[in-house]
């Protein structure tokens, strides 16, 4: 048997997914690790626990792999979270954790080149919205407020690009993961003169951009025998989790968009080419040289659900462990006996600022509408709700752009919610179809890798092994409750705006 393995890194968990040579999942590893928020809008993570969770996730997948009897290993591929960004001396000793993109700690630095003018002819460029996430916005930050780490830095990586420098002692980045740095040109596939000057840092910084079917063999000894693979397996570089999760669940024709929600989330659709929206509200990028992704990101996704899990829900929580059951599964079904639009609560789910639709990375999240009848089933189903409609009003901005949207591909932790699937049908008025797979951003990795190796000629292959679907039809029932309730949600979104600066700067003041 000749196998592939995709890899997912993510925000909190490195995923490794064991294919056999007919793209079907055999096995599958996951090795979580914290997010640090130890400062008010940190979000950092320590390299070595990403690093010893990628050796641990592939060990323990290879595993399954008898090489004795003739088995083989034909590439491991990546599919990776986008922003982040760590800083090395000049011996490729750190100076940062990974700084990821939930971290907002640059949102001064970020007003200050919106306001300039420069920020949105960058942007223009660079396909990337002007926001904290981007490593762009990272960088003046650094430069202002940590000067000693900025003059020291010789080299900066992204999360993915740390993990090949030590396997492979290698310095490149994929055009995908370079495209959400905010510092790459995406007309001419390059880093961007103007974005680098902002920044004040060269080209020599930086990696060499590659496409993502660019690949690495001969790791390093110690780490070939410590995952149990050949020191020649093909590590083919992959490119960023958003475009590879379009390419996963198929979502690759005109009007049909993806939708991810896992920590955070996304809705995009495919293009043939780089698209800018004048109003700087989507993004644009790439999962290689003719295929691009457009749409917008959230901040707030499951994490939010896991907010309300840990702070509303802790009887429920506990239950579950003793049942051996999941503690979501017992949300949901307390969610779904309350009717759509739970009865007028609404909740902006702007936990940690937010990107699309509204590029606030000061927004915080709010309860509208409470009074004495709502009950914590309602405050749940309106946090989903919340989190839906907010996803809805990046669509709106999306379809600007694009053009009309008309059907919707699933994928992410919410995909597994009949109840959140649903929902997602009602409010966006949209057949919503859920592969039955799930491991979307891993299959996508494992035929990128395909390509890259030659095994086969065109991405769209990907389209015999999605596997059956289920598809979910808008309710009229609870389509017509939505309808009332979204305006609402968009106006109240953009009232609550004028107020986001003065209260999170309140938070900063006040909270240790």
């Amino acid at each position: 048997m000749e196998y592939m393995i995709g890899v997912d890194l993510g925000t909190t968990s490195t995923k490794a997914v064991l294919f056999n040579d007919q793209n079907q999942v055999v096995t599958t590893a996951n090795k979580a690790y914290p997010l640090y928020r130890d400062l008010p809008d940190m979000a950092e993570e320590d390299l070595t626990e990403i690093f010893d969770a990628l050796i641990a996730a592939l060990h323990e997948v290879v595993g399954q792999i008898n090489f004795e009897s003739g088995d083989t290993l034909a590439a491991v591929s990546f599919s990776s979270a986008m922003h982040s960004l760590i800083a090395f001396d000049a011996n490729w000793q750190p100076l940062t954790r990974v700084i990821t993109w939930a971290d907002t700690r640059a949102v001064k630095y970020t007003e200050e080149l919106k306001a300039s003018g420069l920020g949105h002819e960058i942007y223009k460029k660079t396909g990337t919205p002007i926001h904290p996430m981007a490593p762009l916005s990272k960088l003046l930050w650094l430069k202002a407020e940590h000067a000693d780490i900025y003059n020291k830095a010789a080299h900066y990586l992204g999360i993915k690009e740390y993990l090949f420098h030590r396997l492979f002692n290698a310095n490149k980045m994929d055009i995908s993961l370079a495209s959400g740095t905010g510092l790459f040109n995406i007309f001419n596939l390059d880093w961007d003169d103007q974005a680098l000057e902002v920044t004040g840092i060269n080209r020599a910084q930086l990696p060499q951009p590659v496409e993502p079917y660019d690949y690495e063999t001969h790791m390093a000894t110690e780490y070939a025998t410590a995952i149990g693979l050949p020191s020649d397996t093909p590590f083919i570089y992959g490119a960023g989790d958003g475009p590879l999760s379009n390419l996963g669940v198929n979502a690759v024709k005109p009007g049909v968009a993806a939708i991810t929600i896992g920590t955070s989330g996304a809705i995009r659709v495919v293009s043939d080419k780089p698209v800018i929206d004048p109003k700087g509200r989507t993004f644009t990028y790439a999962l290689d040289k003719t295929h691009w992704v457009v749409g917008g990101p959230v901040n707030n996704g499951g994490d939010v659900f896991r907010w309300a899990r840990d702070n509303m829900f802790d009887a429920e929580k506990s239950t579950a462990a003793l049942l051996g059951t999941d503690a979501y599964d017992l949300m949901t079904k307390i969610a779904s006996r309350v009717p759509a639009g739970s009865a007028g609560l609404i909740f902006h789910p702007y936990l940690g600022g937010e990107r699309a639709p509204i590029w606030d990375a000061n927004a915080r999240g709010s309860f509208f509408g409470l009074n004495h009848g709502h009950t914590r089933a309602h405050m749940l189903r309106s946090v989903l709700e919340g989190i839906t409609f907010n996803v809805y009003m990046v669509s709106l901005a999306l379809e600007e752009v694009v053009g009309e949207l008309h059907s919707i591909q699933a994928t992410g932790g919410f995909a597994r919610s009949p109840l959140w699937r649903q929902m997602f049908a009602d409010i966006f008025e949209q057949p919503v179809t859920v592969p039955e797979a799930f491991e979307s951003g891993s299959l996508a990795a494992v035929i990128v890798a395909q390509k890259a190796l030659g095994k086969i000629d065109n991405l769209y292959d990907i389209s015999k092994y999605i596997g059956s679907s289920n598809t979910y039809q808008p309710l009229p029932e609870n389509f017509e409750a939505y309808r009332e309730l979204a305006p609402i949600f968009i106006r109240l979104s953009r009232q609550l705006q004028t107020e986001y600066e003065n209260i999170a700067n309140y938070q900063r003041k006040h909270t240790k």
